[in-house]
């Protein structure tokens, strides 16, 4: 009976993140209520040109839903959580080595670039009424 004394890991993984969702997540809900195709272009006259590239602005809408429905209440705590949680990172659709966009950019086009538009308001009227309409 032999130990393993060295860690072994795999050269190549087989991972999905599909596979190890559950079915029944309450993400995979909200997930078919909230479609975001229209976000980019709502939000193009908030972007610069110039600088360093920005996140991809469908991804701050989501983030208030995921925080209000798992308690999570800051977006540093969000980064987190998306980091470590797989149902995070498929609801988001990073793979399982993308990296999370940080708490201040998160902040930043929130507090900053979003409030400016009417974007979560009307994202979130969208979602109560697919919310209402799907029982």
């Amino acid at each position: 009976m032999g130990v393993r004394t060295v860690l072994q890991e795999a050269l190549f993984y087989g991972f999905s993140l599909e596979r190890h969702v559950p079915g029944d997540h309450l993400l995979r809900s909200i997930n078919r209520l909230l479609h975001l195709s229209g976000v980019r272009t709502l939000l193009e006259p908030y972007h610069s040109v110039t600088g360093r590239p920005s996140i991809d602005p469908e991804l701050i809408p989501p983030t208030l839903p995921v925080g209000h429905c798992f308690w999570v209440r800051s977006e540093r705590r969000l980064c987190d959580e998306v980091q470590l949680n797989l149902a995070y990172r498929w609801f988001w659709r990073f793979g399982q080595d993308s990296a999370v966009p940080s708490p201040p950019s998160f902040s930043k086009n929130r507090h900053g670039r979003v409030p400016d538009s009417d974007l979560l308001h009307q994202v979130f009227e969208t979602v109560v009424a697919r919310c209402v309409a799907a029982g």
